[in-house]
């Protein structure tokens, strides 16, 4: 069956405020796809037009060849895993699971192997009897998603399905989600604001700001390539430091960095840089390394603010002597012990980048991402005419 959807020049509009701009975007059948973005940026209410909860304002929904207007969300071929599972307590395991083959006449019988090849599946042979509240919260998880397949959906649309899990629990659902669609073959349609939950499970990735898609790509292209400023800050941790284009040569971008002194990185995106234009150099805090003061290349110096030990490496909070700009500065295998030992607050150190490693992009305006939370705290998103990927 064609699990492929295709949304053809969507908006929706809840009175004045356009929530979803004009966008066009395809998804393959069997593709674990994903939309990421800070809270608010439109992601849901995508996923609530395909499903048929939302009438899109304008345009169309496909899944497969079939146009979805006027289907009703019982009659589409797809189901949903909500942030909060929508379980009924209730009942047990069993019954759960083939709720949705109760209410289309399916027969006991074929419940019941449905639900009990389905548990199989999700390794939870032997619950059926139980009931839900008797269930860990990945059990329930389990659960949720046997359900959702129950019904032979072409399509499975998952709302942040995680967010409740605690860390490690949360790291091992995303294993058994991957699992569990390419065993399916089923597409997936996944809802997340955790990077590293789209980086590790998806095929590709939409990244999403203020109603747009900014990107889509493979979640490698997303960190290596970003198209915009909003995709680097956001995908990702990096250094964010603003520039003037001195020249370009090819993807090699020459910049003034002002009381930085001259920078270079490598142009990133599809716009073209201009000399004398205004633009962002992104650099990733583990792609900065200690060095001498006289060697070559670009290079930042700053003052240790803190020092933050996290296992496999070190983490510095830096602020750059020049400008006073906030630099982190992410040290691992490159650092021996004793050096770890002698790193401490109020210690200036030089540090400098391999310009291939440096990403350019044009200064547009791009919104602003908070390092610790990756919500948006200032700007406006790149004025871009709609998507059409």
């Amino acid at each position: 069956m064609d699990g492929s959807v295709r949304l053809d020049e969507v908006v929706m509009r809840f009175g004045d405020f356009t929530a979803i701009e004009k966008t066009s975007l395809a998804i393959g059948s069997g593709e674990f796809f994903s939309f990421l973005g800070p809270s608010g940026c439109g992601k849901t209410t995508l996923l609530n037009i395909v499903s048929g909860f939302l009438v899109p304002s304008e345009g169309q929904v496909y899944i497969g060849d079939e146009p979805m207007a006027g289907v009703p969300v019982n009659r589409r071929p797809t189901a949903m895993i909500f942030q909060n599972l929508a379980l009924f307590p209730l009942m047990t395991v069993f019954e759960n699971i083939e709720f949705g083959l109760e209410v289309r006449g399916v027969d006991k019988r074929k419940r019941r192997e449905v639900s009990e090849r389905l548990l199989a599946l999700v390794a939870l042979e032997g619950s059926g009897p139980k009931m839900v509240t008797e269930l860990s919260g990945g059990q329930k998880q389990r659960v949720a998603i046997a359900r959702a397949l129950a019904v032979e959906p072409r399509v499975l649309l998952l709302d942040e399905p995680l967010s409740a899990l605690d860390l490690k629990l949360r790291q091992h659902m995303r294993t058994e989600l991957k699992s569990i669609q390419r065993k399916t073959g089923i597409t997936f349609i996944y809802i997340t604001h955790d990077q590293g939950e789209a980086l590790n499970m998806s095929d590709r990735v939409a990244v999403m700001s203020a109603g747009r898609i900014q990107q889509v790509a493979d979640p490698m292209t997303l960190y290596r390539q970003p198209a915009t400023g909003f995709v680097a800050a956001f995908v990702g941790e990096n250094n964010r430091l603003q520039a003037r284009v001195i020249d370009c040569e090819g993807e090699r971008v020459r910049l003034d960095g002002g009381a930085l002194g001259e920078l270079a990185g490598r142009a990133s995106g599809s716009e073209r840089l201009s000399n004398g234009e205004a633009a962002v150099l992104f650099v990733r805090p583990e792609h900065l390394r200690p060095v001498e003061p006289q060697a070559s290349g670009p290079k930042l110096e700053g003052e240790i603010e803190a020092v933050h030990f996290e296992g496999a490496w070190v983490m510095l909070e830096t602020r750059l002597v020049a400008s006073g700009e906030k630099l982190r500065v992410q040290l691992g295998h490159e650092l021996s012990r004793s050096q770890a030992d002698t790193l401490s607050v109020g210690q200036r150190l030089v540090f400098g980048f391999d310009p291939a490693d440096a990403v350019v992009l044009p200064d547009d305006g791009s919104p602003v991402v908070d390092e610790e939370t990756g919500e948006v705290v200032e700007g406006r998103p790149a004025a871009a005419g709609g998507a059409h990927v």
